[in-house]
């Protein structure tokens, strides 16, 4: 059975599809941009972007249930393979042991013109 999972303190979906998925034990969290949720503002700099996106997958994580310990899975896209180096850097602090399997890639644009969007995976 498939539940959708939503919260007031990650940004809404600015499209057709959800926050959040989950099925089967596992939930499939969409790409987080850095939209700060109770502001509608997206900070500046790659840091400051990746913090906001970490904040908001943990809002989603925290509705469904689940933990960072429990991400299995995170795709992180960049708008320039320049910022890895910090992205990583505040990706880190979320993830210090039992790190989950990732991919990083940059891309062409991102929405809102953003830094930074990064979608996961958990299980339980």
């Amino acid at each position: 059975m498939k539940k959708v999972i939503n919260t007031q303190n990650a940004p809404q979906a600015i499209g057709p599809y959800s926050q959040a998925i989950e099925t089967n034990g596992t939930l499939y969290i969409s790409g987080q941009v850095p939209v700060d949720p109770a502001t509608g503002n997206i900070p500046e700099g790659i840091t400051a972007q990746t913090e906001q996106v970490m904040k908001n997958i943990a809002a989603i994580l925290e509705e469904a249930g689940y933990t960072f310990a429990d991400v299995v899975k995170s795709t992180c896209l960049l708008s320039d393979m320049v910022n890895f180096k910090a992205m990583n850097e505040v990706y880190g602090k979320y993830y210090t042991e039992d790190q989950p399997a990732r991919a990083a890639f940059a891309v062409r644009e991102l929405p809102l013109g953003v830094l930074v969007e990064i979608e996961t995976i958990a299980v339980k």
